[in-house]
């Protein structure tokens, strides 16, 4: 059943509501968080499971057919509900992206949220509640930042301009972070969701990830590409359709660039 632009502009209400919500929630918690180690490279808060918890009551009570996939499941495993009916719609949530970040105080991290439809990212919304940054975007209408139009731009790679990248690699810094770091300025802001955003803001020309889960990426790459940039995976393949009721949370190895550069860091991702 196709969404039109009614249901999209509803659903993007909501999810903006949802994320100003958990922003919310988390910054009256931050300066008392407690965290645990969920695997050897991440952490989990309790903020990060009721942010969660206000996320997706919030969208049931508009939604109530609607499937979740999201980070924080039983068992440290992921949380996913399938839709009822024959809708096929999803929602991938990230409650906190840049846990890391919140578990230290850092003031830097993201509400990550985006809604799939047959497979196919229909809107995202990144919320940075410290700064009160809203980014949104949603099928057949421009990317927003604040409620002002936003584009990737064109800037190409120059020693003033930045990508985003993480800041720990299995196995030392891989070869084409070190090319990189002498091509242009490399920025590991703690939250993939921002790195995104920023490159469909125009402010990084690129961002990598080589881990990330649907969640991670869902949001932020469909407002890449709302902006007019580009996302895929390392290899410059796209990045949808996915079949969520299959996927179980394994990494997917995503670029997201404008539309100058982006060949040029699938050469540099590649060049063994």
């Amino acid at each position: 059943m196709p969404l039109d632009h009614k249901d999209l502009s509803y659903m993007l209400e909501v999810a903006v509501v949802s994320a100003r919500l958990a922003g919310q929630h988390a910054m009256e918690k931050i300066n008392y968080v407690k965290s645990s180690q969920k695997s050897d490279s991440e952490l989990v808060t309790e903020a990060d499971l009721v942010c969660q918890q206000i996320i997706v009551s919030t969208i049931k009570q508009n939604f109530s057919d609607h499937g979740f996939i999201a980070e924080e499941g039983k068992d440290n495993k992921l949380f996913k509900q399938p839709p009822r009916g024959d809708n096929n719609i999803y929602w991938a949530i990230d409650p906190i992206d840049g846990t890391n970040n919140y578990a230290k105080g850092i003031y830097n991290f993201a509400v990550s949220i985006a809604c799939l439809h047959e497979g196919l990212p229909v809107l995202g919304v990144i919320f940075d509640p410290a700064a009160d940054l809203m980014f949104t975007a949603v099928k057949d209408a421009p990317a927003q930042f604040n409620n002002i139009r936003i584009e990737a731009g064109d800037e190409d790679i120059t020693t003033f301009a930045a990508v985003g990248i993480e800041s720990l690699f299995d196995g030392g810094y891989p070869k084409w972070a070190v090319t990189l770091s002498k091509m242009l300025r490399c920025r590991g802001l703690g939250t993939t969701a921002m790195h995104f955003a920023y490159v469909a803001k125009g402010s990084f020309v690129a961002a990598i990830v080589e881990k990330p889960k649907l969640w991670d990426v869902a949001a932020g790459a469909f407002l890449v590409e709302t902006a007019g940039g580009i996302a895929s995976d390392w290899d410059g393949n796209p990045l949808w359709p996915i079949d969520i009721s299959k996927y179980e949370g394994g990494p997917i190895k995503t670029l997201v660039a404008n539309k100058k550069v982006h060949k040029k860091m699938i050469e540099i991702l590649n060049d063994k």
